[in-house]
């Protein structure tokens, strides 16, 4: 339950105004910094949902996939430029950032991991990398300015950004695959 309470407050400092206006006014910050905080929120938060809604964890995440496939869906929606650029011009897509994060990407991850199997955890792991190494791409090669919220040259930092994340998951699974163990357990 521990783990609960600093969710929430991790949660409630990531929206205060001042830290969200500071995480939201450089591009890299706004999506690699604020987004992954909460999702780790809602992450940390998830051990309360368990203990309190065992049974709608139990009958709707069974066996985790429904849970790993609502943060995948959540998770690359949130890398779209446009939707960085809604969640800054309309507080209501601000708002649901805030909650479709923790709640719809960090709780289901966290019910979600230790049920999938091996394969499922795998195809995960290297579907992101794929997608960081994609969207990196786009950021960086993309002629014209993608968020009108942010400078070109702020876009090219988010690319990289993404390329370097890539390649620091590409070296991770070179490791786990050298070293023969499940590492995502």
């Amino acid at each position: 339950m521990k783990q609960s309470v600093y969710g929430l407050v991790l949660f409630i400092l990531l929206a205060l105004p001042p830290v969200a206006g500071l995480m939201e006014s450089l591009m890299i910050a706004h999506m690699h910094m604020q987004m992954p905080l909460l999702v780790a929120s809602g992450f940390l938060m998830a051990k309360w949902g368990q203990i309190r809604f065992p049974r709608f964890w139990e009958r709707w995440n069974a066996n985790g996939v429904p849970g790993i496939l609502l943060f995948a869906i959540v998770a690359v929606y949130w890398m779209l430029p446009r939707a960085m650029d809604e969640a800054l011009a309309f507080p209501g897509m601000e708002a649901f950032k805030f909650v479709s994060l923790s709640l719809l990407c960090g709780m289901p991850l966290r019910d979600s991991w230790p049920k999938i199997g091996y394969a499922a955890k795998s195809a995960v792991i290297i579907g992101f990398t794929l997608l960081f190494a994609g969207m990196g791409l786009l950021y960086v090669i993309a002629p014209v300015q993608l968020c009108n919220n942010y400078l070109l040259l702020e876009q090219i930092a988010l690319g990289w950004g993404f390329l370097t994340t890539a390649f620091c998951m590409v070296i991770f699974i070179i490791y786990h695959v050298f070293t023969r163990h499940s590492a995502y357990e």
